[in-house]
Parts: C-alpha cells; sequence; structure tokens
C-alpha cells in the first residue's frame, strides 16, 4: 500500500467523530527504529536514502461523551454527543540531509449525532474542528494549521454483528473544502474465539481467544497516522506520518469499567514524507518514502462510562 493510498484514508477519517461508545482511552506506542527508504514508481527496486533512519513516540487520548441517548422499542439508540482527540508524536530521525518534522500535535473536538432510519438502516453524522500542528507550541498555531470538517455515513445492519455503510466527509486538509467518499464495516463474531475487522477510524482486524473474564488475547493489524500543516519552501504542505503494525494484542479487565491493553509485534510500513497541500500533492507517485520493519510495542487504557 502506497503513501498516496494511505493518505487518502487519512483524509477520509480525519476529524470523522463516530462516538458508538461511552469511552475514555489512553494509548503510548513505540516504534523502533529503522532505515528510511523511497519507492520510485513503477517496477523498480526501493533506494536507501543515505544513513537517514528513525524511530517514533506516539501518544494518543480520546474520550466519547454522550449529552443524550435514548433507546426504542428494537433496543436502537438515538444520541447526540461529543468527541474529543488528541495525539502527539515525538519523531527521533537522525542522519537526514533535509530538515524532517520532529514532532506532530493533533487536537480534535466535533459534536456526532447517532439515529436509526428504521430496522435495517441507521445513520451516523459528525461536524467538528481541529488544530494540526508541527509544533506544541501554541503561539506557532496559526489559522492555517485548523481544519473542520463534518460527515454523513448511512449504516445497513446486515445481521447483529456485520454492518457496512457508506457516505460523504468533507474537510479542508487541502486548504479547502472537499468531499471524500467515507467508508464503514464492522463485524465482529462472539464466543471464546472471535473475529474483528473494523473500517471506522482507521483499521482494525483481530482474531482473538478469551482465556476467562479478565483476560483475552488477540492477533491484530492496525492502521493509524498523524499528520501536520506547515510551510515548506514558501509552499503550503501536509507532513504525513502512518503507521501499518502487527502483533500479539493481550487485554487484561481490572474491573467492570477498566481494562488495560497492550500489544507486541512489528511496525511493517511506516510511511513519513511531505506533500503539496493540494489534491495533484495527495496523489503525486515521488513521494513514496517510507520507515522499513521495525520493532513495536505499545500499551494502553480504556475506561467505560
Amino acid at each position: 500500500m502506497k503513501l498516496k493510498s494511505l493518505l487518502l484514508t487519512t483524509l477520509v477519517t480525519l476529524l470523522y467523530l463516530h462516538g458508538n461508545a461511552q469511552e475514555l482511552s489512553f494509548k503510548t506506542e513505540y516504534l523502533g527504529k529503522s532505515g528510511y527508504y523511497y519507492l520510485p514508481p513503477g517496477e523498480k527496486p526501493r533506494e536507501k536514502i543515505g544513513d537517514g533512519k528513525g524511530s517514533a513516540m506516539v501518544y494518543q487520548a480520546s474520550a466519547n461523551i454522550p449529552l443524550s441517548m435514548k433507546m426504542n422499542e428494537n433496543n436502537q439508540s438515538t444520541a447526540w454527543g461529543i468527541g474529543l482527540g488528541g495525539a502527539y508524536v515525538s519523531l527521533k530521525n537522525q542522519n537526514f540531509s533535509e530538515q524532517m518534522v520532529s514532532e506532530i500535535m493533533n487536537l480534535q473536538v466535533g459534536i456526532y449525532h447517532l439515529r436509526p432510519l428504521n430496522e435495517k438502516w441507521s445513520l451516523r453524522a459528525s461536524l467538528g474542528m481541529g488544530v494540526f500542528s508541527p509544533s506544541t507550541d501554541f503561539s506557532k498555531v496559526s489559522f492555517k494549521n485548523v481544519l473542520g470538517s463534518g460527515g454523513v455515513v448511512f449504516i445497513r445492519h446486515l445481521k447483529p454483528n456485520l454492518a457496512i455503510g457508506g457516505g460523504a466527509a468533507i474537510n479542508s486538509t487541502l486548504g479547502y473544502p472537499m468531499i471524500f467518499p467515507a467508508v464503514y464495516l464492522k463485524w465482529k463474531t462472539e464466543g471464546k474465539f472471535d473475529l474483528n475487522i473494523e473500517l471506522i477510524e482507521g483499521l482494525d482486524v483481530s482474531a482473538g481467544y478469551e482465556f476467562n473474564e479478565k483476560f483475552k488475547l488477540s492477533y491484530a493489524l492496525e492502521m493509524n497516522g498523524q499528520v501536520a500543516l506547515l510551510k515548506k519552501d514558501g509552499k503550503d504542505v501536509i507532513f504525513s506520518h502512518q503507521y501499518i503494525v502487527t502483533g500479539f494484542r493481550p487485554e487484561v479487565k481490572v474491573g467492570e469499567k477498566l481494562s488495560v491493553t497492550g500489544m507486541a509485534g512489528l511496525n511493517i510500513y511506516r510511511p513519513a514524507s511531505y506533500s503539496d497541500r493540494n489534491l495533484k500533492g495527495v496523489f503525486a507517485s515521488d513521494n513514496d518514502y517510507y520507515f522499513s520493519v521495525s520493532p513495536y510495542a505499545s500499551v494502553g487504557l480504556k475506561i467505560k462510562f
């Protein structure tokens, strides 16, 4: 999967707050040191960029706060709520001839709405804004770092454990409002052994086994990322940092409302590069720069309320 595909996924899900759980979560991720490469267009072999290498630490937090919720006779919910999200990335880059972004701050807030349309269909809508900056110094944050967005998705509930949907998301990532397709997929089996696929905010695929009420172990594949908006050589650009990771993901329930999660495995693909802040830049074939395979580990908390 090349950078332009991953960046499009980020654009589609950026600020798309879906809020289907009353939950507060924290997560810390470590992506180990690896070399930096360029993948030329066509069938040419990849090229190593000098002695460039890097690692990253990612700190994330999110909360979905319901403002109102009611259930109908079919046990379907109509809800309004506020979604909050934040991420800080520390990029430890070494031996680069050109300056690279060393930190990213993403802060988001939005309002979401969920309502059933009938027994088989429901609607999710959101409206939000956020700050996407290459610095944590708020004195350096300008209007160029602020994005607004909204989205509407219509969801078909095929089975109690399977739902698919589609719609539209609008945001100003490219410097002007644009509409992108929005995709929704959620499928989960129940029992001691379960499979789970979610394409809502990023990608989460897992197969897990519940040893008891307190402990579950899964093998998972996740995709996530962050962006920073800035000026480079006098032009408005996007610095995109994304990663696909896989490994074993344990989950320990400490109580009815608190669980501890972790993951140990590999970062298998980590694109990190600049692109012009326009549609042509997003799909350019000359910006496929990435860090190679490296160790990965994470730890997190989930609190339900």
